[in-house]
């Protein structure tokens, strides 16, 4: 198949009204349904955990950042989905969303680590290292048409 009847297929898809992102039927000033659940769920789970850290500060600070940063990055996210392609704010937003799953990824990294005999602290670490290393390659340095 030539790179052209390729490019006429998926042109094809794209017009076609079921491959087209779902419309808001709103002027998107509230989230979905299926988000409000999601962020409810990560409250309730969330304010559990703390129930069940029976005063453990490491434990409340560790669900209490992760929650913050959840919150934040999905905030950021969102944001960035409505920026303009064209938009200088969307470098920033990709900068703020790499920063947050950073530091996601360090703080669960951290806590699975902790647990862990060394030789698989050094597995866990080098899987955080790699998995942010790719994030930033992927958002910051890779531009689709060029060879690596």
């Amino acid at each position: 198949m030539s790179s052209e009847q390729k490019l006429c297929m998926d042109e094809a898809l794209l017009e076609d009204p079921a491959n087209q992102p779902a419309t808001e039927n709103r002027d998107g000033r509230w989230p979905s349904l299926l988000t409000v659940i999601g962020f409810a769920f990560l409250t309730f789970n969330s304010g559990m955990a703390v129930y069940r850290s029976n005063g453990d500060m490491e434990a409340l600070s560790f669900v209490g950042f992760s929650y913050i940063d959840l919150v934040l990055l999905f905030y950021c996210l969102r944001l960035f989905e409505k920026t303009p392609r064209e938009s200088t704010r969307r470098e920033h937003l990709k900068m703020a969303v790499w920063l947050l799953t950073t530091m996601l990824t360090a703080a669960f990294s951290y806590k699975v680590a902790e647990v862990m005999p060394f030789p698989m602290q050094v597995v866990v670490w080098a899987t955080a290292g790699a998995t942010v290393l790719g994030g930033f390659y992927a958002l910051f340095l890779y531009r689709e048409g060029t060879k690596a």
